[in-house]
Order: structure tokens, then sequence, then C-alpha cells
């Protein structure tokens, strides 16, 4: 059964008839979930269940966005609270050993969360690293701002899904944190010069290039490609992320429904493929976007195809895991921080 190169979310916590039917023409890769879909462990599990069932794939991969901090879909009272990831870069600079420490255990707790509701892929880690008068999107989302520091801990997170069976998303590359906008809401322009970035922002990337997947920025890169933001432009794909950062994982976009892009939804799935991502997102469970999306996604093949079988290929059995253990470990670390609840 060939499935198609796009990732959907889906309106709420159960499957309407209308979205089941799509699924089942369309074949879509994979799935997302958000708040909107998420009540109980039992519905979301339910849930999870009637969209492999959907596409005919028991393993379908189905993506979270599970940071902590204030991008945490699943929550209070069912699942637990998580800090940001700029708490593991307070306790780094105190000391780098239990920076790293409380970054791999608070994964491998979100992997543990995620597991048990048969999810199988974290939109985490970031790579980005903000600077000076950027826009707050990212903000204590980030691990520091010195580009060693910054991929260091993101591999610490890294070992954390893994070792909990979860599959990473590393994002947003080649780099989010110059952006001077919310890119929910309009396009952020950065006009930083090249050997700059290079010494940055993509650096922070380049000792992560061997991750599985990554997301794309829809930020625009003016010493690059200064007509089209990151995820449409072919320049950038091929130069910076392929090229200078190296990554040969499954490219997927950023969500196609965010405002930073442009066009309708069909333009922009189509500069999306056109630029060389493998994989569109759409996110907001619209289904006549969801309709949009489909009609202009080709079937998952080519080296598309090989860099999702290998992706879905590199996760990892779950490792012996003391939860309760784990989670009071966590805790004493960020205490000596000073960073619960930061």
């Amino acid at each position: 059964m060939s499935t198609r190169a796009f990732i959907t979310g889906v309106s709420g916590p159960a499957l309407r008839a209308d979205e089941r039917d799509f699924l089942r023409a369309q074949l879509p890769w994979g799935f997302i979930l958000f708040k909107r879909n998420i009540e109980t462990p039992r519905q979301v599990t339910a849930l999870i269940r009637e969209l492999r069932d959907s596409v005919g794939e028991p393993e379908a991969p189905v993506l979270i966005d599970q940071e902590g901090g204030r991008v945490q879909r699943l929550g209070p009272p069912h699942w637990p609270v998580y800090p940001p990831g700029a708490a593991f870069g307070v306790l780094y600079d105190i000391d780098p050993a239990l920076g790293l420490s409380a970054a791999r255990l608070s994964a491998r707790l979100i992997a543990a969360d995620l597991a048990d509701l048969g999810l199988t892929v974290d939109c985490l880690p970031l790579a980005d690293v903000p600077v000076a008068g950027a826009d707050a999107v990212i903000g204590n989302r980030a691990y520091g701002t010195e580009p060693k520091k910054v991929a260091a801990i993101a591999r610490a997170v890294t070992e954390g899904l893994e070792q909990g069976g979860i599959l990473p998303v590393l994002k947003h590359i080649p780099g989010h944190g110059r952006a001077t906008a919310d890119t929910h809401f309009r396009l952020p322009q950065v006009d930083t010069p090249k050997m700059e970035l290079e010494l940055t922002d993509f650096a922070a990337f380049q000792p992560l290039a061997d991750l599985p997947m990554a997301m794309t920025a829809h930020v625009v890169f003016s010493a690059l490609d200064p007509a089209h933001p990151a995820t449409t432009s072919a320049t950038i794909i091929n130069q910076v992320i392929r090229g200078v950062i190296g990554f040969q994982g499954l490219l997927m976009s950023d969500d196609v429904s965010m405002n930073a892009l442009s066009g309708s939804i069909a333009e922009r799935t189509r500069a999306i493929f056109s630029a060389g991502c493998d994989m569109v997102l759409h996110c907001n469970g619209k289904l006549d976007e969801m309709r949009e999306v489909a009609a202009e996604t080709p079937e998952l093949a080519g080296l598309a195809l090989d860099r999702a079988r290998r992706a879905l290929a590199s996760r990892k059995r779950a490792q012996a895991f003391d939860r309760g253990a784990a989670r009071a470990e966590l805790d004493v670390l960020l205490e000596r921080a000073g960073t619960i609840g930061a």
C-alpha cells in the first residue's frame, strides 16, 4: 500500500466519519496530535488506534510536540508538567554533566508518557539559538545561546527520547532563533551575514545532522535567499540543510497552514515539495485544507521513501526504566539549579 508524503492533524478527540473517509482514501504517512485531540489517556489511545486503522498501518507514525514548558500538548491532570529547555541550560552553566543529565532524564520521562499512549515521535529537540531582540516564540524553549552548548543538550534530549523508544524530530532547521516574528502569524526575515550564520545558527545543527528527522524553519535568510523562507527555498535546503549542516534524514516542513507562508494551501504545498522537502506537515485539522494538501502531495517514493524507511527503522526498543526514581532525580537536579517552575 502506497502512502502519501504528508502528515496531518485531525479536528478533535475522535475521528469524524468524513475525516475517516478522507484518511482511507488519501493514506497520509503519519499523524500529529494537538491539545484539541487530547482528553484522557484512554481517549488518546483510542484515537491513535483509529488513526492507524484508517490507513491500515498499525505502525503509522503519530507525532506530538511535547517539549515541556510552554509547548506541552499532554498536561495536567493526567500528565506531569516538564521544565522548559532553558532550565537545562541554567543547570548546564552550573555543571555541564548535571545539565545534560537533567535534559536526558526529562526526555526519558516524556518518552515514557508518549509510549504509554502509543505515540512514537516527539517533535524535539530544538537546536535554535536565540539572540537578543528576537521574537519570544522560541524564548525559554531554547537550551542556550551558545551553539556547542545547545547541540550538547539537544543530543542529551535525543538520547532520552531514544532510550524510551521515541523517535526525535530536530527543529527548526537551519535555525529559528533570530526570527523577529512568530511564524504562526507572519514571515520573519533574518539579515545576518552567511559567515555569522554558519558560526552560530547552523553550527548548533551540525553535530545533530545524524538525527533521523528534522523540521524546517519558516524564516527568510536574506544573505542566502531573499525571496523564500527556508521551507520553500531550494537554495537553503540543498546548500545549507543538506550541504553546510549535512543533514541527510527525512526533512518535513513546519506547518503548511502557518501565516508565514504565502499563497493558497495548494500553492504552499507545491512550493514545499519543489524546494526539496520530503514531507509536508499540516496541523490545524481543517478538512478543506487537508484535501488541498493531499491533492498536491505525491506518493512517498524514491529518496524520500528511503529516508522515511531509515527514520522508522532507527527507532530503538525502550530500555528498562524506573519512572518514579527518574522523576525524583530530575526534581533534585532542577531544585539545585533553582529552576523548578521556570
